[in-house]
């Protein structure tokens, strides 16, 4: 009897672990791994989605070179193109803004042209050459009726050199350009250069020297140029840049260094009257001034006893001068003049004087003997 017990028992185990595979199966099957269906084709797995980023929406170049038979090239933060050869990019998205040198569009450069498609932007520029060097970018807009904004998380830019062994500097229509110093804040020489591999130096003119450039206190960026991080009034003077290649050495445009003494702000204005006193027949001439920042423009309005009433003539003129040590200041004026007075010219003078940091109004009078 014992050994039929034994088979029994033996028995019973295999069986116990032939229930136990087929259950391993099963549950690979429920998990849909090579899930076979009837007709012997494998079903489709369905993975769960990727977050947008993951999916390289965000944070990834949307800024493409269009290359020959429909290849794509993604613009990194820098390039080199031969000029001379059309370039075409895109920019994907339905509604895409774009920047570019300045230039382009001051002249209406008819070489420029840009369409929009559905999915994408396409920019053209033809015949490019060194002068179009610079920075070129596009983004997403995204409006929220007849506001708009830029994405910034959908933003691409590449800096594109267009290298000219003739024009090592990149060509400007200012052959001598004034830069202004100033205690707060940097300060740019812009002799950028159409080749990264160019070799540049800073000179001053007088005395003759080269400058320093230990990348702290003064740098070279070659998109931009020569970086002056703490400029003084010991920078002023005539400079100009210098660039090496295998070439012959090229001279860029001369820059005026001038140091700045007036602080940013609204216009600081002065008022002041050829006669306040003075009798019928009288001619009077009334000056506004401004003390202000060099490149700084500022527009003036007057509003006076015999306006819409008498002929008056109004002339203005700005011009730098030196005050101080060396500093460099714009004086702006404004200057009315009334002849003939009548009794409807004798009364209040307001000057009002404006910058794009504010406004400031003066007045004075003029009355009669």
């Amino acid at each position: 009897m014992k050994p039929c017990w034994v088979l029994l028992t033996l028995a019973m185990l295999w069986l116990e672990l032939q229930n136990g595979a087929c259950q391993q199966v099963n549950r690979r099957k429920e998990a849909g791994e090579n899930r076979i269906r009837p007709g012997g084709k494998r079903a489709k797995v369905r993975y769960p989605k990727l977050k947008e980023k993951e999916a390289g929406g965000r944070g990834q170049s949307i800024l493409t070179q269009v290359l020959d038979k429909g290849r794509f090239l993604r613009l990194g933060e820098s390039v080199s193109l031969s000029p001379g050869n059309n370039i075409e990019l895109r920019c994907k998205g339905s509604n895409i803004g774009w920047s570019y040198p300045i230039y382009l569009d001051t002249f209406n450069d008819s070489r420029l042209s840009i369409k929009k498609s559905d999915k994408y932007s396409q920019f053209i520029l033809t015949s490019p050459s060194a002068a179009d060097t610079g920075m070129y970018s596009c983004w997403v807009t995204l409006c929220d009726g007849s506001e708009c904004l830029k994405d910034p998380d959908r933003t691409s830019r590449s800096y594109i050199y267009f290298p000219d062994k003739d024009d090592l500097f990149v060509p400007s229509t200012i052959h001598f350009e004034i830069v202004y110093l100033r205690p707060d804040r940097t300060a740019v020489i812009p002799c950028r250069v159409t080749s990264p591999l160019a070799k540049v130096s800073l000179h001053r003119e007088v005395p003759p020297e080269e400058m320093e450039v230990d990348g702290t206190l003064v740098s070279y960026d070659p998109t931009k140029g020569f970086i002056l991080q703490k400029p003084s009034p010991e920078h002023q003077g005539v400079f100009y840049c210098k660039a090496v290649t295998k070439a012959i050495p090229q001279i860029s445009t001369k820059y005026q260094l001038l140091y700045v003494e007036v602080p940013s702000g609204p216009p600081y204005v002065t008022i002041e009257a050829s006669l306040s006193s003075a009798r019928g027949g009288d001619n009077i001439n009334i000056t506004c001034t401004v003390l202000g920042e060099p490149e700084m423009d500022v527009t003036f309005t007057w509003t006076y006893p015999g306006q819409n009433l008498r002929p008056v003539s109004v002339r203005d003129s700005w011009r730098l001068i030196n005050r101080g040590m060396g500093h460099t200041t714009r004086i702006s004026q404004s200057v009315m003049a009334v002849d003939d007075l009548e009794t409807i010219d004798f009364g209040r003078y307001i000057c009002r004087a404006k910058n794009k940091r504010g406004e400031t109004a003066v007045a004075t009078s003029v009355h009669s003997n």
